[in-house]
């Protein structure tokens, strides 16, 4: 596919132009009675406080009797005080989120993750800590990056423990028992700070890679099980880009430089970079083995902020998966917006499959679906694959997805559900069937917030029949804002 071929595949309607803080409310409100009268807003709405264990209500269907474990989730959790907002959505302090699952039944928990931002602004009544998209203010105490760490976006199981995450500081160890805060994790005394992204790749074998960005360096972590360290080690880049997520096959790690690219270092952190489509797309490929053996690949220009686990194939081919749009205009323009209430139209990202060849040449294959949070059956990361289960569905009149989907490569179709714009649907995690042994063969948990119950729900599926909506949903007496990412640790 070429240039010309692959922005016209990805490139929508333009965005118009960003509103006047004195307009957001008025178009809000315009925006919200196109909608229905649904206010979207809820799904933005701060958590004042802890909320302890409580039953679940179910109010469809019945629980597959096989499910048991725990769902954890994490995303941002409070966005205001009395003294000063954030102004970005990822500036939010970090909720940790327990879905838990037995015997039929659901109970839902959650409690904010005790960082050293966190207190800081505590103490001023005011939201003052740096962030990704929001300027220090006045009572700022910044020393070094886990002073700023909201630890709000992903969470992973790591020997017992569970790692809140970020991506330009250190994991945040919490109990997985009552979601209390364990304390930074220090992976080597000379490494304290250091960043740790918020989507490490996990090996069949259980040890975890993952990778810390300072501009055009890079270190490469290797964790095993238990999580101790097992290597830290630095590499160089082509180009200092924004990196938010990688991927990886059994013996590569691969990472995707888009042109969105480090040219100076402010606060807040997403003013540090630029848009330079020129520039084009280069994917780094590193042996695990040897992390000097590297391989770079020429791709159009693009922004991703997620990719699909990837697989190689018998005469080396590279092959991954990721949710694609022309321009970081999410990340750099609606993810602020939606702190005023509202949202600017933008392209919708764009579920597209990239083949690198032994011979260099490297391709795109768009397949027109929009989709976002792609992710994969556990049991085939690393391994060629069928599926890629990811959330789909947008309405012109709210933002994100309302939808959960898969993706079917060999057929070329999506089997889908969409629960239409009052819903703003999460990331979809799968969890296999206890002795099921084929791809999808088990269940796929998708929270979403309802904002007529003004509620937040659990959502239940069979993974290999989407459309057939949720075999079973749960609602919780409260309503949390929408998270991010999640991790299911069985029973």
């Amino acid at each position: 596919m070429d240039r010309r071929h692959f922005l016209q595949t990805l490139t929508g309607a333009a965005a118009t132009a960003v509103l006047t803080p004195e307009l957001a409310q008025a178009a809000a409100q315009l925006r919200q009675g196109g909608a229905a009268g649904i206010n979207w807003q809820v799904a933005f709405s701060d958590v004042d406080a802890d909320l302890p264990r409580a039953p679940l209500k179910l109010v469809h269907g019945r629980a597959p009797k096989d499910l048991t474990g725990s769902l954890y989730r994490n995303g941002p959790g409070k966005f205001h005080r009395p003294g000063g907002s954030v102004d970005h959505w990822f500036d939010g302090d970090g909720l940790m989120r327990a879905f838990r699952v037995s015997d039929g039944a659901a109970t839902l928990e959650a409690r904010f993750v005790d960082t050293p931002k966190r207190r800081v602004e505590a103490a001023a009544n005011a939201m003052v800590q740096p962030g990704f998209g929001t300027a220090g203010k006045s009572g700022a105490q910044v020393r070094n990056a886990d002073d700023a760490n909201p630890a709000n976006i992903s969470v992973m199981s790591m020997g017992g423990e569970l790692w809140a995450l970020w991506e330009a500081g250190s994991p945040v160890v919490m109990d997985p028992m009552d979601l209390s805060t364990k304390g930074m994790k220090t992976l080597r005394d000379d490494l304290v700070h250091m960043p740790f992204l918020a989507h490490p790749r996990r090996d069949p074998g259980g040890d975890v890679w993952s990778l810390g960005l300072s501009g055009a360096q890079a270190i490469v972590w290797r964790v095993a099980a238990d999580g101790t360290l097992k290597s830290a080690d630095m590499v160089s880049l082509p180009m200092a880009s924004y990196v938010h997520d990688f991927t990886a096959t059994k013996r590569h790690l691969i990472v995707i430089l888009q042109p969105w690219v480090q040219d100076r270092m402010v606060m807040p952190y997403a003013d540090s970079f630029t848009w330079r489509p020129e520039m084009g797309t280069k994917v780094l490929v590193l042996d695990k083995a040897d992390l000097t053996k590297r391989r770079i690949y020429e791709l159009p220009p693009f922004f991703a902020f997620h990719f699909g686990s990837a697989w190689e194939e018998a005469d080396g081919t590279l092959r991954f998966d990721g949710c694609f749009t022309p321009d970081a205009r999410f990340a750099t323009t609606n993810g602020k917006a939606f702190m005023k209430g509202t949202f600017e139209p933008e392209p919708d990202p764009i579920l597209t499959l990239v083949t690198l060849r032994p011979n260099g040449r490297a391709t795109l294959e768009p397949t027109g679906v929009t989709a976002e949070f792609p992710r994969v059956d556990g049991r085939r990361s690393g391994d060629a694959r069928r599926y890629t289960i990811h959330a789909t569905a947008t309405a012109p009149n709210t933002p994100l997805f309302h939808g959960v989907a898969t993706y079917d490569w060999k057929a070329g179709k999506s089997d889908s559900y969409d629960f239409g714009a009052s819903h703003l649907v999460e990331e979809a995690v799968f969890v296999a069937r206890p002795g099921g042994t084929e791809e999808l063969d088990g269940w796929l948990l998708a929270p979403s917030v309802n904002t007529l119950a003004r509620a937040t729900e659990l959502h239940v599926f069979d993974a290999r029949r989407i459309a057939a909506g949720p075999i079973c949903t749960w609602r919780s007496e409260h309503v949390l804002p929408v998270s991010l990412h999640g991790v299911f640790v069985g029973a």
